[in-house]
């Protein structure tokens, strides 16, 4: 495995946590384990014990019946997920797919997909939308009914 300065991120649970402790800590400046439990719908006893290894690997700060806090490097990994889902969605919704089949496919796709993949995806996504008619296009490409 490469070293942790190296990595994006780590197992699609550590991905799913980060986000969460990142989003929670942007609505609310706090991330506790019973609301990181509440909407990853897992168990708080499940959300303890991944806070305790995201702490031991120097991603957290986790202090019982206190709190969360990313650490530098969990923020930079948790930064860096959410723009995977973000550049990932906006591609998806430049073919105006339903935002259900969007959700799905992105939720599937944005634990999976390399720097140098999302770069591509971004740079066409870039692209499309500063040509609307190389967008429509590509949208009968994909559907010749557009």
């Amino acid at each position: 495995m490469p070293a942790r300065s190296q990595r994006t991120s780590g197992s699609v649970a550590m991905d799913d946590y980060l986000e969460q402790i990142l989003h929670l800590i942007e609505a609310k400046g706090y991330a506790r384990a019973v609301d990181i439990s509440k909407n990853l719908g897992i168990s708080q006893a499940s959300v303890t014990n991944m806070l305790r290894k995201l702490d031991s690997e120097g991603l957290v700060k986790h202090e019982k019946y206190r709190g969360t806090v990313l650490t530098e490097e969990g923020h930079r990994i948790a930064r860096a997920i959410i723009e995977r889902h973000e550049t990932l969605t906006r591609f998806l919704r430049l073919f105006g797919l339903e935002e259900e089949t969007i959700y799905r496919d992105v939720e599937g796709m944005e634990h999976h997909v390399s720097r140098p993949t999302l770069a591509v995806i971004r740079a066409i996504a870039d692209l499309l939308e500063s040509r609307p008619s190389l967008l429509e296009e590509a949208r009968r490409k994909v559907d010749p009914r557009a």
